[in-house]
C-alpha cells in the first residue's frame, strides 16, 4: 500500500481541479506517491495547481500529461517557475521550531510569494521568473547553520516517471 503525500491546501484550488499522482520511486521513494493538484486544460495536458513536495522536476503551471491510470507519465510544457523548498528538523524545544516556522512565513509573504506547507516543518515556495528571493534565502540559511535545516531546488533532478 504506498504512502500518500497530500497538498491540504493547494495555491491553485479551483472548482474544476483533477486529482493525478507522481510515483516518488524513481525519486528513491519507493512506496510513496505525491497526490498532484492539476487543472484540465483543453487540450489533453493539465497544468500543477499546487506547489510540488517532493517530487523533481515540476513546478506551478508546469503542463503535464497523464498516463491511463492517472499518474503524471511526461512533462511537455514548462512555467520557469521553480519550487524551493525546505525540511526543518525536528528540536526538543518545539518554540524554536515555531519561531523558525514563522520567520520563514514572514519572509515568503513578504517576498509576495506562494507556499504551502505539509505539516509543520516541510515547506515549498513557487519562485516565479521575476522573483528575487534572496531575502528568504538568508532566514533559510540561518536555519541550516544553527538547526541543521535542509533545503533543496525541486529542478536538482529531471521529472521522471520510471525507475
Amino acid at each position: 500500500m504506498p504512502v500518500f503525500i497530500v497538498h491540504d491546501e493547494p495555491v491553485g484550488r479551483a472548482q474544476r481541479n483533477y486529482i493525478a499522482h507522481a510515483d516518488l520511486a524513481p525519486f528513491g521513494l519507493d512506496g510513496q506517491m505525491e497526490q498532484l493538484w492539476l487543472k484540465p486544460l483543453n487540450d489533453g495536458t493539465f497544468s500543477i495547481a499546487c506547489i510540488p513536495f517532493c517530487t523533481y522536476g515540476l513546478a506551478l503551471g508546469d503542463h503535464v500529461v497523464l498516463s491511463e491510470d492517472d499518474q503524471v507519465s511526461e512533462v511537455v510544457g514548462l512555467s520557469q517557475h521553480r519550487v524551493l523548498r525546505m525540511l526543518l528538523m525536528p528540536s526538543p524545544d518545539p518554540e524554536r521550531v515555531a519561531e523558525a516556522t514563522t520567520r520563514i512565513k514572514n519572509e515568503i509573504d513578504a517576498a509576495g510569494l506562494l507556499s504551502e506547507w505539509n505539516g509543520d516543518r516541510h515547506v515549498a515556495v513557487d519562485v516565479p521568473p521575476q522573483a528575487n528571493p534572496s531575502r528568504l534565502f538568508a532566514v533559510m540559511e540561518r536555519e541550516v547553520a544553527e538547526a541543521g535545516a535542509f533545503w533543496e531546488w525541486a529542478d536538482a533532478m529531471p521529472f521522471s516517471s520510471h525507475h
